[in-house]
């Protein structure tokens, strides 16, 4: 098989919604083609895309969360400058904002493997791969998806989030990668769900503001190999 190539965007701050808007566009375009592979038998195939992001604060809830585990009403949402979305990904409630990077990849996963757990482990060991490389042993929480730091002992906390959709085995939404995140923002909800378990950020484990763009560039890489493909271009 061809090795799959992958158009990166840099996206910088932007707001939820509109990103959003974005990845259904491309996740349109992509279904659209495979639906108009079988009509008229030909072989043409999807781009792949991954998104990079900053977003202003926000919460957002999966299909399989709890509203009640958003701790604020509208008022006190506009206190805090948040808004709040319920959107079609997996998983629970979540908080994205400055500091955070989120990564968005509209994968045709038909060009990789048509295994959606698979998947979410490769994302994990990306990010785990990435932690590594500024010396913050991380793993996974049995159990429970995402990255976390110490994830065996009490004190496990988790660093990066995670939340996919698929259609037709393409898929959108993604992570969110605690940078220099304000970790204030998660005392307002029960992060994904988990209301016993501690947040953290890189810099919190580093005690240091992290070039966000060295952490793009890092992670980057490190899905490059995890998932086998070459980088087209990064706009």
């Amino acid at each position: 098989m061809e090795t799959p190539r992958v158009q990166v965007q840099d996206l910088g701050i932007i707001d939820y919604k509109e990103a959003w808007d974005l990845q259904e566009s491309l996740l349109k375009e992509g279904v659209d083609l495979k639906v108009a592979n079988r009509t008229n038998e030909t072989a043409f195939l999807p781009i792949n895309h991954i998104l990079m992001c900053e977003h202003p604060h926000v919460y957002t809830l999966g299909k399989s969360g709890k509203q009640e585990h958003l701790l604020l009403d509208d008022a006190q949402l506009a206190e805090v400058s948040a808004t709040y979305y319920k959107i079609n990904r997996g998983g629970d409630i979540t908080y994205h904002g400055p500091g955070q990077l989120v990564m968005y990849p509209i994968l045709d996963l038909e060009q990789f493997f048509t295994d959606i757990h698979k998947y979410m482990r490769y994302l994990e060991e990306a990010v785990i791969h990435t932690l590594n490389d500024y010396g913050v042993q991380a793993g996974r929480y049995d159990g429970l998806t995402g990255v976390w730091i110490d994830p065996t002992t009490e004190k496990a906390r988790k660093i990066c989030a995670m939340g996919v959709k698929c259609s037709r085995w393409i898929t959108m939404h993604g992570i969110g990668f605690n940078i220099n995140s304000d970790l204030n923002y998660f005392k307002n909800i029960v992060p994904c769900g988990i209301d016993d378990k501690a947040v953290t950020s890189l810099e919190q484990e580093l005690g240091r503001k992290i070039p966000m763009e060295e952490v793009k560039q890092k992670l980057m890489h490190h899905m490059s190999v995890v998932f086998g493909f070459e980088l087209e271009n990064i706009r």
